[in-house]
């Protein structure tokens, strides 16, 4: 007997007591050891009842947790697409936990989804913004990001203390550390956010703000034309006669496939499939050589 089934007979039986009796609904002990398949069938209960419920109730609650409880695997399961990162995967997980209570709170059984189809990009998409808000612009060693927070936190407490910005030699007495530290500090703080290169720069020759992008240098559109060029002569040197003669035909002097055929003395289809095999042979070879 599979656990939803399990759990759902347990409604029936004498002396059943709690929350899940008083609201009609399966007993559920440990929610969380509940097998993904049965926490599907589960969950659907759950949340026919809870949409019967008034918000803020105690019932409400208990059913709400419940489904939390029941749901957390795939916050897990999500989770683990990011455990490459810096960052503690209990702390990816509590993140997560915040998509799916959102997902939990919205999700109507009117919609004809799946509750894990409809959550996981809730988990997801609150997991890459916990990432986007406080993760570094660039990678940094640890030990520059925790000095980061420890001056931020000197530089407050002596600005209130001397009513001025503090300098570097007063940091480091501050903290106990090298001058050459709280500059290295300084220095990864830059690389905590990175700016916009469409943000407006003041021109101070005529006051006038112009974004830095329009300052910035563009590749040039026709070099990478010239390098295709260059790397296709060898390419088209080892082309037999016919070959080269096709190519020459249809992109030097612009002939139709029908014109070419005439010329050569065959069917249209036969110089189509002729120059398909040409331009793939050309193509493989400009990406080896790339």
């Amino acid at each position: 007997m599979s656990t939803a089934s399990q759990v759902a007979t347990e409604l029936t039986q004498p002396g059943t007591r709690g929350p899940s009796a008083e609201l009609h609904l399966p007993e559920v002990p440990n929610p969380g050891e509940v097998a993904p398949k049965d926490a599907r069938e589960i969950s659907r209960i759950f949340f026919v009842r809870l949409a019967e419920l008034e918000e803020g109730t105690r019932d409400h609650q208990y059913v709400r947790n419940t489904l939390i409880e029941l749901n957390l695997a795939l916050v897990k399961y999500a989770a683990g697409r990011f455990r490459n990162r810096a960052e503690q995967m209990e702390d990816i997980v509590q993140v997560g936990t915040i998509g799916l209570i959102k997902a939990i709170d919205r999700f109507e059984l009117s919609r004809e989804v799946e509750f894990a189809t409809f959550a996981v990009p809730y988990i997801v998409g609150e997991i890459k913004r916990f990432f986007r808000d406080t993760s570094w612009a660039v990678h940094v060693p640890r030990r520059l990001q925790e000095l980061r927070i420890d001056l931020a936190k000197a530089t407050d407490d002596l600005s209130q203390r001397l009513d001025r910005s503090p300098t570097t030699a007063e940091l480091a007495e501050h903290l106990g550390i090298d001058q050459q530290e709280v500059i290295e500090g300084v220095v990864a703080s830059n690389g905590y956010t990175a700016g916009s290169i469409d943000m407006p720069m003041e021109d101070s020759s005529d006051h006038t703000a112009t974004p830095l992008s329009d300052r910035l240098g563009a590749p040039d559109a026709d070099l990478e034309i010239a390098e295709n060029v260059q790397a296709l002569k060898p390419l088209i040197e080892e082309l037999d006669d016919r070959d080269r003669r096709i190519l020459r035909m249809r992109f030097g002097e612009e002939l139709t496939q029908s014109q070419i055929g005439a010329e050569l003395g065959v069917s249209q289809m036969h110089v189509s499939r002729l120059l398909t095999r040409i331009t793939t042979r050309l193509r493989e070879g400009l990406l080896v050589a790339e």
